[in-house]
């Protein structure tokens, strides 16, 4: 099946191709819902990353960036504008209180309200409706959204609210200024980098884990933001917002705190998920289990 579903046995999971569903496919390239690698996008993955413990400690083996090129007119959709008006709202090192705005809040809303209006949000919203972990009306869902998105909380060594699942997923953190926490968004990377703050360092791969591939919408990799070290990441490339703000939210709801298995025509993957206190997404990113074999 061309589409993808859930292979973790679980009787409220089974299903959760009808959730994203048929539509998964187009989120990852059939309806242009992403964009595609070799003509929207190109990467260069270049050499295998090393062991990284700090910024300069000669482990690099990426020698250019890793974006080659992006078409950026991509940016001009509603989701996509929306969501980068998100990515400078925040302080990146965990310890430092976050002060929202009324500007600020207001962008938020602005986005949630994008994509709720998305095919691929009212599918995920339908089927979490369905199985009573979400409210039926829009603005009711909305305010679900933004308390496990937007809501702040407070993470290690802090006193004061300094951090939320959007931050931390799709913008990212430093935590002591030297090690790069979340950061799982392939915008927020090829922004960062076209602005000279990210260095591509390689990419990763495990002894389990398959080569990667520039053709592919996944990658793990190693890279250094603000003079922080991320010793190994995982990320979706080519994806649209509403396409991962769906897929994360139906993890988070349906199986927070565990690995859900989600088959695509293409790979496996796992869906990392960590909830903050029950209420908020603590992080959750995508993990390559295997390409898919025809």
């Amino acid at each position: 099946m061309n589409g993808f579903l859930m292979t973790r046995p679980a009787p409220h999971l089974h299903s959760l191709e009808r959730a994203v569903g048929g539509d998964a496919r187009g989120a990852l390239g059939q309806r242009r819902e992403s964009t595609e690698a070799g003509k929207d996008y190109r990467i260069s993955l270049q050499g295998k990353a090393g062991d990284a413990m700090s910024v300069n400690d000669g482990s690099d083996r990426a020698g250019s960036p890793l974006f080659t090129f992006v078409d950026e007119n991509i940016f001009k959709k509603e989701t996509f504008l929306a969501f980068i008006s998100l990515l400078d709202n925040y302080e990146s090192d965990t310890g430092e209180p976050e002060v929202v705005t009324p500007e600020e809040i207001a962008e938020n809303h602005k986005f949630l309200d994008s994509i709720v209006q998305t095919a691929t949000m009212k599918i995920a919203h339908k089927y979490l409706v369905e199985k009573k972990l979400s409210p039926n009306d829009t603005k009711d869902f909305k305010e679900q959204l933004y308390r496990i998105w937007f809501e702040l909380y407070t993470r290690r060594g802090s006193s004061r609210p300094d951090s939320s699942g959007f931050e931390h997923v799709f913008v990212g953190e430093t935590r002591g200024g030297r090690t790069v926490i979340g950061f799982h968004n392939w915008i927020q990377l090829y922004l960062q980098e076209k602005l000279g703050h990210i260095d591509y360092k390689g990419y990763s791969v495990t002894a389990n884990s398959p080569q990667p591939d520039e053709g592919k919408h996944i990658l793990a990799l190693q890279f250094s933001w603000k003079n922080g070290i991320k010793p190994k990441g995982s990320i979706f490339i080519g994806v649209s917002p509403e396409f991962e703000f769906a897929l994360y939210t139906l993890c988070f709801l349906t199986s927070p705190n565990e690995r859900v298995k989600v088959s695509f025509s293409l790979y496996e993957v796992e869906i990392v998920c960590h909830h903050y206190n029950q209420k908020h997404i603590g992080t959750t990113y995508p993990v390559l289990v295997k390409y898919q074999t025809n």
